[in-house]
């Protein structure tokens, strides 16, 4: 049977990963599935509450951000040989509802990663105003260096099949990895599709993202994908 690795990046996310956890649990999945939790180094209860619910958790000794922390999932989903992986972020905007709906197109081979994106049919939460200005930077800058038309290139809720696993276990990009990933994935020959999925707007916590880390990540972002856009077309 298809196994499926559920990754959950989890940093201070007390308030809500139990709440995302439950929801996980009550859905009757298609495919064998299993949790890890990558606690990053929180300091409130993440990891406690995790292990209390019966979770696996691997808790990182430093902040390694959502990048390593996702990369230390896609580790252990090749030393344990998942046949799939998918990234649950663990703030509970993914909604795992869809989980089925976006790796039916891996299952049926028409596709090696699938990205669950909130911009197909526009439906649920839609993300800040300034967010949103950024998502359409991305979307022009990815489709227009590319052929490859992508609506939601930051969503982290996306699932890859076991030859991406083995790439992204060796090599995924540290901070703000999503549109960089995309970007790479492609050179490499892979084939990426979306489907259409519904966000729930964060209950709990804080996010990480602010004006100046917007303006950072926008910069970091772009040069990052015209790099690997001369690296594509140099060798």
């Amino acid at each position: 049977m298809t196994s499926l690795l559920i990754i959950i990046p989890a940093y201070n996310e007390e308030e809500n990963i139990r709440s995302l956890i439950d929801s996980i649990r009550s859905i009757s999945f298609k495919i064998k599935i299993e949790i890890i939790v990558i606690n990053d180094c929180s300091t409130d209860r993440t990891s406690s509450i995790c292990k209390e619910l019966g979770i696996k958790v691997i808790d990182l000794p430093c902040n390694l951000g959502i990048g390593g922390a996702v990369q230390t999932g896609y580790k252990y989903a090749k030393e344990n040989n998942f046949d799939l992986a998918i990234q649950v972020d663990g703030d509970g905007q993914h909604d795992p509802v869809y989980i089925d709906k976006i790796v039916e197109p891996i299952l049926e081979g028409k596709a090696d990663m699938v990205i669950g994106s909130r911009y197909i049919d526009k439906s649920g939460f839609q993300s800040t105003r300034l967010r949103r200005f950024g998502i359409r930077y991305l979307c022009l800058l990815i489709n227009t260096l590319t052929d490859l038309k992508i609506t939601d290139p930051t969503s982290g809720f996306r699932v890859c099949n076991k030859r991406i696993i083995d790439q992204f276990a060796i090599n995924y990009p540290k901070d703000y990895p999503e549109p960089e990933s995309i970007m790479y994935l492609r050179r490499k020959g892979f084939t990426i599709k979306e489907e259409a999925v519904v966000m729930n707007e964060r209950v709990g916590g804080t996010s990480s993202i602010n004006l100046n880390r917007s303006i950072y990540y926008m910069i970091k972002v772009s040069l990052a994908i015209f790099f690997d856009k001369i690296r594509k077309e140099s060798f």
